[in-house]
């Protein structure tokens, strides 16, 4: 791979974020959260960036969609992902069952990992520029947010 670049500038299309909800309807409740869990820090989105390659078997299929698709078979078990963090009283943080979904985006890139260099592991370069900004706070919020990209080549 090549050396990293400080200064490498590409440009990022993301279509519009949609949500993917569970593909069988899941509990509505409210599930509060422990007081270990119940800190500030919940309350703000952690940006996690993850790389897989392409797998040859894939050639032909949509990758977006049978993420998709897995993603709203495994909500079904794993429903609480599917709903939003709420405060209540006396800030108490909760999880909202609302089955809502998660935010699910794709996007491209005019760049290759390549061009990113030997490091692909935290501090990752360009990070900002890369994931989709949530503004604001968690609470509200999809719980997950899933952005991928699929013009990312490997040489």
């Amino acid at each position: 791979m090549a050396s990293p670049s400080t200064c490498l500038v590409f440009k990022v299309h993301r279509h519009e974020p949609e949500l993917v909800a569970p593909a069988k309807p899941t509990p509505h409740e409210y599930k509060l959260l422990s007081d270990i869990d119940d800190q500030e820090g919940p309350r703000f989105q952690i940006p996690l960036i993850q790389f897989y390659k392409c797998n040859p078997s894939m050639q032909g299929k949509d990758p977006a969609r049978a993420i998709r698709e897995a993603l709203a078979q495994a909500l079904v078990f794993y429903y609480p992902f599917a709903c939003r963090l709420r405060e209540g009283p006396h800030r108490k943080l909760m999880v909202d069952c609302t089955g809502d979904g998660v935010l699910f985006i794709e996007a491209d890139a005019d760049v290759t990992l390549d061009q990113f260099g030997d490091a692909l592991q935290p501090p990752f370069p360009c990070m900002e520029e890369l994931l989709y900004d949530v503004p604001g706070s968690a609470v509200n919020c999809s719980l997950l947010l899933i952005q991928i990209f699929l013009d990312f080549l490997f040489f």
